[in-house]
């Protein structure tokens, strides 16, 4: 198999199978949307491709032949189908005021109107996009297309004023309202966001459009944004001859929807381009409003890879009120791990969908936490080189001069700091961040420990307290009566009991002790 184009930002379908590009068939999927409903919603994280399939959409609909050939859907899809196209967009450019999203409403459908040979008498948006739609029917004998990329980002973009985002919200409930009405007139629907705004609210950006089919988690969706484990052995094949594959599905495989797993598709491809190993997702625009939520909600960080919500909270998700389960897993920091049904309700553990997620948000936590402490950095890569060299009292010596470096006024000025969980968050921050293999409250028949750590073929098991008097021994104590390390002997790997106290009053560490077992 020779090596193509790799279609890095391209989200245009025609420019991909006219430029020899590598492309990832996904128009079986779209030929089931289109012969079984006709209203649909799905919610995917950014650069997941989105805007690429609604484009697929718009060319298949439209019965563009060519560009399908030896695709599934060149055989199956009947090409005497045509259907006008109505694209809107809200992914470039950013709206700060109602006016200048009426601006960017207008403009589309000025481009829409050119584009259809169709003039609007109406004088208002909506007016003028539902006559767009009536008219499109009778000009090309058949029922119109409506395809919305990015239909929330209006919203998204406003997160940190709540008063903008509300006007924003209610603006693009009105245009979206139109699509309900029009009904009659159209034969497919289809959005696309980031978000799945709440259907509970009662003032939901969809309280005028509830006729759509909600495939966020669906299982026979779930790769359709996405590159399946199959999709890079069969498609990018040429490209994985010099990588490690399980060094690949480590960092960048695991969303899921509950069906196949995928890798986003931007970072794989940036992976191919580059052969570097790096955070090309988590570094292309993780948003500060992010963080804020996490920090202000005194989000305990070694929880969040274990958190536990039902369909309802999942959807729970509007300007006035965001869970934080819905935040971290409709934009993507999350992903779920499984599912089960209890009672009336589907219940869903998320966990991060790998390495990458895992130690970027970690480390964009860990700088919150520390107030942006310039030594973070340093601090990280020494703990790195201390473990690997065993080096117990050099690990004693960092973590005290870690939380020394702490700006005073940081702590004084910031209501985060003063409660437990607090230090606890950012002592595994440290770990987590450097995509060591942890498990956090890890369980056993005698209660649960703080930390487990595998790393170069030996275990730390790691006990956290805080403390109001040094010296008292506490965390080594658990350590030893709770017998945490009982089920790691035997294995051959030496395992190490690390118990570390904190005073909160002092903001130090005030014990450290360390024991290790033969394994």
């Amino acid at each position: 198999m020779s090596r193509k184009k790799l279609p890095i930002g391209v989200q245009t379908f025609a420019k991909i199978r006219e430029d020899d590009y590598y492309y990832v068939d996904k128009t079986g999927f779209a030929l089931r949307l289109i012969e079984e409903g006709s209203h649909y919603f799905l919610s995917r994280p950014r650069r997941f491709g989105k805007s690429l399939f609604l484009d697929t959409l718009a060319e298949l609909l439209s019965g563009n032949r060519e560009l399908f050939a030896g695709l599934e859907a060149e055989h199956k899809w009947d090409w005497s189908r045509r259907h006008p196209v109505i694209r809107l967009s809200f992914g470039a450019g950013v709206a700060r005021e109602p006016a200048a999203l009426e601006e960017k409403i207008w403009e589309q459908l000025r481009v829409n109107q050119k584009a259809l040979g169709i003039r609007c008498s109406e004088p208002t948006a909506q007016g003028c996009f539902a006559e767009l739609i009536r008219e499109a029917k009778v000009q090309a004998g058949a029922p119109a297309v409506v395809l919305v990329d990015e239909y929330d980002k209006p919203i998204l973009d406003n997160l940190h004023d709540p008063e903008i985002a509300r006007a924003m919200r209610d603006g693009l409930r009105d245009l979206y309202s139109v699509i309900k009405d029009s009904d009659a007139h159209l034969r497919f629907v289809f959005l696309t966001g980031v978000s799945k705004f709440s259907k509970f609210s009662k003032v939901s950006l969809f309280s005028g459009l509830n006729n759509l089919k909600d495939i966020t988690v669906d299982a026979r969706y779930s790769a359709l944004c996405g590159y399946t484990e199959n999709d890079l052995d069969q498609v990018f094949a040429p490209e994985l001859k010099d990588l490690d594959r399980d060094r690949v599905r480590a960092w960048y495989n695991g969303y899921n929807w509950t069906g196949d797993a995928v890798y986003n598709p931007f970072d794989v491809l940036l992976l191919f381009d580059s052969g570097l190993f790096r955070p090309w997702w988590f570094e292309t625009a993780t948003p500060s409003f992010l963080i804020d939520v996490l920090t202000t909600r005194q989000t305990f960080a070694p929880k969040l890879d274990r958190l536990i919500a039902n369909d309802r909270l999942l959807s729970a998700f509007d300007v006035d009120y965001i869970a934080t389960e819905a935040l971290l897993f409709q934009t993507g920091y999350l992903t779920i791990d499984s599912m089960r049904e209890r009672g009336a309700t589907t219940e869903y553990r998320l966990r991060y969908p790998n390495l990458e997620v895992r130690a970027s948000l970690n480390g964009a936590l860990l700088d919150a936490l520390s107030a942006r402490s310039s030594a973070v950095a340093e601090h990280s890569s020494r703990l790195y080189d201390l473990l690997l060299a065993n080096d117990f009292s050099g690990l004693e010596q960092l973590f005290t001069a870690f939380f020394a470096s702490i700006p005073h006024d940081w702590y004084r000025n910031n209501p985060i700091s003063q409660y437990e969980g607090y230090y606890a968050s950012v002592f595994y921050a440290y770990f987590a961040s450097l995509g060591l293999d942890l498990t956090p409250e890890e369980s056993s028949n005698a209660g649960r420990l703080d930390l487990a750590v595998k790393f170069n073929s030996q275990v730390y098991l790691i006990e956290f307290k805080v403390v109001e008097h040094s010296g008292e021994g506490a965390a080594m104590a658990q350590l030893k009566a709770k017998g945490y390390a009982d089920k790691y002997r035997g294995r051959g790997q030496p395992v190490h009991l690390i118990g570390v106290e904190f005073s909160a009053e002092q903001r130090a560490v005030v014990g450290f002790a360390v024991e290790t077992l033969a394994g």
